[in-house]
C-alpha cells in the first residue's frame, strides 16, 4: 500500500489531535491486538488462534499512519541520501508519483522532493534530528514553507531577527539570508554567527560556516542532555547571537549603516567590560552617544530613571562601581547634561561620531583574550588578535608590551594546557633562530584564539608556501617550519587540535576545525620588529590613575 498513491482524505479533529501529540505509537494496530490477547487471559507467543481486532489495521489502516510515515521521511530526506542508486532512483520515483499539492500526505511527499534536492546539493548530515527540528516539521506541514524551520538571531543592540532554514541549510546559507534581511554585507564583512554554550554561561562558540545548521542544534540539545540535568529542558533552546569577529581597517568605507550601529554596541559592550582603554570622561561622553542612540532624545520627566538606566548599560562597570550615593547622583546629572545637548541628533549622526573617536585606539577591532605568559613574572595580559599581528597588552593600561607579525609567526596552536606561538628571530631580541612563547588560557579560548588568528592569515595570505596539517597548523615545507621540528622542547606530541578535542565544550559544540589552513603565498615586504615600548595613543584614550591595578 506504501507504493501505490492513496485518495486523499480529509483528517478528522479526533485524528489531527493524535497527528500533533507526537506521541502515538507506530505499532498501534500490535499494539491493539496484544492489549486484547492478554486481557484474555493467553500469552502474546501463544499458539491460541489472535482474537480479530473490530478494524483490520493492517488492510484498512488509518488515515492518520500515512501522515506519520510522511513525518518520518520528511526528517529522513534531510539526514542522507541513499547510497544506491536503484533505491534513489525508486524514492524520486515514490516521491513523484505521490507528490500533490491538493492532498495532506501528497504535500509531505512535495516537501520531500525538494528536501531531497536539497540534500543532494549540501550533502548529509552528522547528527541525528533535533527535538527542535522534530516538533517543527510535527506541528506543521512542511509543504507550505520552503524553509519550515524557524530561529531568533539575537543583535548586539538587543533586538533580534527569526531567520528561516530546512534541514540542509549551512551556516553560510544561513548567516547570507540574515545578513540580505537586516542590511549587512554578505561574508565580507567580518560578522559571523556565534552560539552559547548549554552549561558555561559565558562562553560562546564561533560557528564553522560549513556546518549545518541543524547538526548545530542538534549537539547543542545533546550537550545539554548529557552534561546538565540528563534529560530534555524544554524550557532551554540554543541562542544564536550575530556579531562581528573579522576587523578590517581598510573595509571601514564600505560598513553598511546596520553595520556600523551593531559594531557601536560591540565596542560598548567591550568598555562596559573594562575591556577598551578610556578616561572618565570619554567613558561619560560615550555613554551620553549611546543613550542617545538606543533611547532617543533625553526626557527630562524621567530624568533620574533613564540617566540611571543609561549608566547602567553604557558606563564601565570599574568608574561606578565604588561610587557613594552621591557620586552616583552627581554621575547621572552630568549624564544627563550632556545627553540633553544631544538632542534632535539622528542615530547615524551618533554612531559616526562614537566610531570616529573609538577608531583612534591602535587596538580597535581586535579581539581581546585574557592569559597568563608563562615566559615572564607577568601575572595576566591581554593577546590581542588584529588583522596582521597579535600583541600582548599591559592588563591595566592596555598599552603594548610586544607585537607578532603574522610573516614572523612559525608555529601556533594549542601545547597541553597552554597556547602556543613560536616566532622567528628576525622579529625578537633573542639570540636563538626563534623565541617559543607560552601563554595559560582555557582549552575553548585556545581554540578560539587558533582559529581566529588562522582566518586572518587565510584572508591575508602572506605567508610561505606549504600545506600545514590541522593537528599543529605548522608551516610544513617552508624553511621555518623545517626549523621548528627540531627545535627543544616543542609540544610536537600534543599538538593544538589533539588536545583541544579533549575538552568537553569544543568537541560538542564546534563541529569540526577548519580542515586546512590555507598556505599563504608570499611573504610581508616590511618586517616589523618586535618591540617593548608602547604604541602612541591619543592623551584622551590613555587610562587614568585610577584604572591602574592594585
Amino acid at each position: 500500500k506504501q507504493t501505490s498513491r492513496h485518495t486523499g482524505q480529509k483528517l478528522g479533529v479526533g485524528v489531527q489531535q493524535l497527528l500533533l501529540c507526537a506521541t502515538q505509537s507506530l505499532f498501534t494496530c500490535d499494539t491493539q491486538q496484544g492489549n486484547s490477547t492478554q486481557a484474555n487471559g493467553s500469552s502474546p507467543t501463544s499458539i491460541q488462534a489472535p482474537t480479530v481486532p473490530p478494524i483490520d489495521c493492517k488492510s484498512n489502516p488509518p488515515a492518520y499512519t500515512f501522515i506519520q510515515g510522511w513525518q518520518l521521511l520528511s526528517l529522513a530526506v534531510s539526514l542522507f541520501v541513499p547510497k544506491n542508486s536503484r533505491l534513489l532512483w525508486y524514492l524520486k520515483l515514490h516521491l513523484s508519483r505521490n507528490a500533490d499539492s491538493k492532498t495532506e500526505c501528497g504535500k509531505y511527499a512535495a516537501y520531500c522532493e525538494r528536501a531531497l534536492e536539497r540534500t543532494m546539493q549540501n550533502g548529509g548530515r552528522e547528527t541525528k534530528p533535533s527535538r527542535m527540528e522534530v516538533l517543527s516539521i510535527l506541528l506543521k506541514n512542511p509543504y507550505h514553507h520552503s524553509l519550515p524551520h524557524a530561529i531568533p538571531v539575537h543583535m548586539m543592540n538587543s533586538t533580534y531577527q527569526v531567520v528561516s532554514f530546512d534541514g540542509s541549510s549551512t551556516i553560510e546559507e544561513f548567516h547570507s539570508t540574515l545578513a540580505q534581511e537586516i542590511g549587512c554585507r554578505d561574508g565580507t564583512n567580518g560578522f559571523t554567527l556565534f552560539s552559547d554554550d548549554p552549561i558555561e554561561k559565558d562562553l560562546e562558540h564561533y560557528l564553522d560556516p560549513q556546518a549545518k545548521l541543524c547538526d548545530v542544534i542538534s549537539k547543542w540539545e545533546t550537550a545539554l542532555r548529557e552534561k546538565g540535568s540528563g534529560k530534555f529542558e524544554n524550557s532551554r533552546v540554543i541562542q544564536l547571537t550575530y556579531k562581528n569577529r573579522l576587523y578590517w581597517k581598510h573595509a571601514a568605507k564600505l560598513e553598511t549603516e546596520k553595520e556600523r550601529l551593531l559594531l557601536c554596541y560591540q565596542i560598548n559592550q567591550q568598555v562596559v567590560q573594562g575591556r577598551f582603554p578610556l578616561s572618565r570622561d570619554l567613558a561619560l561622553e560615550l555613554s551620553s552617544l549611546m543613550a542617545q542612540i538606543d533611547m532617543g532624545d533625553f526626557a527630562a520627566d524621567k530624568a533620574k530613571t533613564v540617566s540611571l538606566q543609561a549608566l547602567d548599560k553604557f558606563y564601565p562597570y570599574r568608574y561606578r562601581d565604588a561610587l557613594t550615593a552621591d557620586g552616583l547622583k552627581e554621575l547621572q546629572e552630568l549624564l544627563a547634561s550632556k545627553w540633553s545637548l544631544l538632542k534632535g541628533r539622528s542615530v547615524v549622526d551618533c554612531v559616526r561620531i562614537y566610531l570616529t573617536c573609538a577608531r583612534k585606539w591602535p587596538f580597535f577591532g581586535a579581539t581581546l583574550f585574557q592569559a597568563k605568559p608563562r615566559h615572564s613574572d607577568q601575572a595576566m595580559a591581554w593577546l590581542a588578535v588584529s588583522e596582521d599581528a597579535l600583541s600582548v597588552l599591559e592588563l591595566s593600561s592596555m598599552g603594548s608590551i610586544a607585537r607578532y607579525p603574522y610573516s614572523s609567526v612559525m608555529t601556533f596552536g594549542g601545547c597541553q594546557d597552554d597556547f602556543m606561538l613560536v616566532v622567528s628571530a628576525e622579529d625578537t631580541l633573542a639570540g636563538s633562530p626563534e623565541q617559543k612563547l607560552l601563554f595559560a588560557m582555557s582549552k575553548p579560548k585556545i581554540l578560539e584564539i587558533t582559529l581566529l588568528i588562522a582566518d586572518y592569515m587565510n584572508a591575508l595570505g602572506h605567508t610561505l608556501p606549504g600545506t600545514p596539517q590541522m593537528n599543529t597548523l605548522t608551516r610544513n615545507g617552508s624553511h621555518r617550519s623545517i626549523r621548528s621540528r627540531a627545535m627543544p622542547g616543542s609540544c610536537t606530541g600534543t599538538p593544538a587540535h589533539n588536545t583541544l578535542n579533549s575538552s568537553s565544550h569544543a568537541n560538542t559544540i564546534n563541529t569540526h576545525a577548519h580542515n586546512t589552513l590555507t598556505s599563504h603565498s608570499h611573504t610581508l615586504n616590511s618586517h616589523v620588529s618586535h618591540t617593548l615600548s608602547s604604541h602612541g595613543q591619543p592623551d584622551i584614550l590613555k587610562s587614568t590613575p585610577d584604572h591602574q591595578r592594585r
